[in-house]
């Protein structure tokens, strides 16, 4: 009886440490740190299709607005709200667990204009206030870009893909609302 009960107890201890890891592992993916896969050739040449990137959720977490050139993970599903609740069912852990997978949801994008830019696509450039943005991290000059302005609303950001013939980014979403970027790229 004395061998089952200490058996029992390194079960229940084993389990209880299992279980602390689990729910810290999930903790950090939800509100600190997560790993992203680059989906594509939109940010090339800056990143290539299937490049790891690691992303802080701080400034999800505590609603930060990012700086221009940030390269950011942004929710591309901008025409509903986001929940704590999606921030824990889109946990990477737990979807791997459930065997499920959302790679056309999450978008890698960089940050171009910031709450009351006016942004202007002419001749083929984008223009921030007035300015023509020196872009040295662009694949290519754009083509076929009609023109157009537009003024980023408050509590929202622009982004575009740095493959900018070859990107689905602000131009066919259009603002990113703050709460839908996921995070920052680290590393």
């Amino acid at each position: 009886m004395r061998s089952i009960l200490k058996k029992v107890k390194v079960i229940w201890g084993w389990t209880k440490t299992l279980g602390v890891s689990i729910s810290l592992a999930m903790f950090v993916n939800i509100f600190v740190l997560q790993p992203f896969k680059v989906n594509g050739q939109s940010m090339e040449p800056t990143l290539q299709n299937e490049e790891r990137i690691y992303v802080s959720k701080l400034s999800h977490t505590f609603s930060y607005l990012p700086e221009y050139n940030d390269i950011v993970v942004v929710d591309s599903r901008v025409d509903r709200d986001r929940t704590v609740k999606d921030d824990i069912l889109e946990n990477p852990l737990l979807m791997l667990a459930m065997g499920k997978s959302d790679t056309k949801t999450f978008w890698v994008k960089r940050v171009i204009g910031r709450p009351g830019d006016v942004l202007e696509f002419k001749n083929e450039t984008v223009y921030r206030n007035g300015e023509a943005l020196n872009e040295p991290y662009i694949k290519e000059k754009m083509i076929n870009l009609p023109d157009s302005k537009i003024v980023i609303p408050q509590n929202h950001v622009f982004v575009m893909g740095d493959n900018r013939n070859n990107s689905d980014d602000s131009r066919d979403i259009g603002v990113i609302p703050l709460d839908h970027i996921m995070g920052k790229k680290l590393f």
